[in-house]
């Protein structure tokens, strides 16, 4: 059933972390290498914190994790701790697996819905990464942080026009489920291994992969 809902969408909106590439462990480690220096307890406790709260901008999660480690919060740490995570994580994101089937629905089907991406990672960051994975091409619009996710649906409901019966949004956080409901988008969540509790709390459809679209 969730797959015929995404065939018949004519706007499809797309989280990237964990729904076009399988990237959370990939900045679970990132974070945990960040904040080893203060720990091993406290660096797994940061990883934890991070795949409980998938979806939130690392500049919401960065001034907890400064505070658990007792360094003086200041804008300009946690832009410096913010660049040490991107060169971190940046190439490894391009590296990571994709999504079973997930970039042959993209290739053929970009012209024939319209498809936005939209993502807790920093604009410039996320433009970089699917420039360099040649799949930016296949959205109508690219919206990261500072935008949350919620502002940015409706933004782009506001830009495009966007019949709300007509969308659907794919994402695998309750921050995604959030700004979805938010908004009135039909939600469709895509099962991992770190989202089980959430798959159990949700009734939405959920999929795993998109092999059978």
């Amino acid at each position: 059933m969730s797959i015929k809902i995404i065939q018949k969408a004519k706007f499809v909106l797309w989280d990237f972390d964990g729904v076009i590439k399988d990237s959370v462990k990939v900045k679970s480690e990132a974070f945990e290498q960040l904040f080893l220096p203060f720990g091993k307890e406290l660096a797994k406790k940061v990883r934890k914190h991070h795949e409980e709260n998938g979806g939130m901008s690392r500049f919401d999660k960065l001034p907890i994790y400064l505070d658990w480690s007792n360094q003086p919060l200041s804008e300009q740490l946690i832009a410096e701790y913010a660049e040490k995570f991107s060169l971190l994580v940046k190439q490894r994101v391009v590296d990571s697996p994709w999504v079973a089937g997930v970039l042959d629905y993209l290739q053929n089907n970009y012209n024939k819905q319209q498809f936005f991406l939209v993502t807790a990672t920093p604009q410039k960051e996320i433009e970089e990464i699917l420039t360099k994975l040649k799949i930016i091409a296949y959205f109508k619009q690219v919206v990261g942080s500072p935008m949350n996710k919620s502002q940015a649906i409706k933004m782009i409901l506001g830009t495009y026009n966007v019949d709300q019966e007509q969308a659907v949004m794919i994402g695998d956080s309750s921050s995604d489920y959030d700004a979805t409901v938010q908004n009135k988008l039909t939600f469709i969540l895509r099962k991992t291994g770190l989202n089980k509790k959430l798959q159990r709390q949700l009734s939405c459809l959920q999929i795993t992969n998109f092999m059978d679209i």
